[in-house]
């Protein structure tokens, strides 16, 4: 059924065609050999176990988490709704897709120890000017983006534009899984 897709009824001003801001290609950058490595043992591992078990499958797969909800929040073919509410010391965003909700403590206090790893990662924010900057450390590498892992540090920008416009960036630095850091802009 064609309704729930949304095909997208805009473009931006610049006519790019690309989410990617920077590098100026459009390209998210290569792999580091070690994440090219990781990725090509871990298919080998589930070759032939594929169907053993949950743990074999992807958390989007397993309805657990989405992985263009976020985080970083890309939009995908239906579900690209997000609703932030702020409220003393926290900003929350819940996402349509699954119905996710993170919880972004804004109230100065430091990341959790790194030896906590989460799925969706360990947010704190901060505003700079009329913009939320939420930086994401201690993700668990079980939901990796694009080949990332547990040394992602995503920085996402939030800016209001307009009264309906909402500039969304995010900036993905994995120096054990990507040749550089890059960043994204919707």
């Amino acid at each position: 059924n064609d309704f729930w897709w949304d095909r997208g009824t805009k473009v931006v001003s610049t006519l790019r065609t690309s989410l990617i801001i920077d590098p100026p290609d459009g390209k998210i950058p290569p792999l580091t050999a070690e994440a090219q490595k990781r990725q090509a043992d871990a298919r080998t591992a589930l070759r032939g176990h594929a169907n053993d078990g949950p743990e074999n499958r992807t958390l989007s797969e397993r309805c657990i988490l989405w992985a263009t909800a976020g985080p970083p929040m890309l939009p995908s073919f239906y579900n690209n709704n997000y609703q932030i509410v702020q409220g003393p010391g926290y900003v929350m965003i819940l996402v349509e897709m699954i119905h996710d909700v993170r919880m972004i403590p804004t109230d100065g206090r430091p990341h959790l120890p790194s030896d906590i790893r989460q799925w969706m990662g360990d947010p704190r924010g901060h505003w700079e000017g009329n913009t939320l900057v939420v930086e994401t450390t201690n993700f668990s590498g079980k939901a990796n983006f694009h080949g990332s892992d547990e040394n992602l540090k995503l920085t996402e920008r939030f800016t209001r534009t307009g009264p309906n416009t909402l500039m969304y960036e995010f900036t993905v630095n994995d120096p054990t899984a990507f040749a550089k850091p890059f960043t994204g802009q919707i």
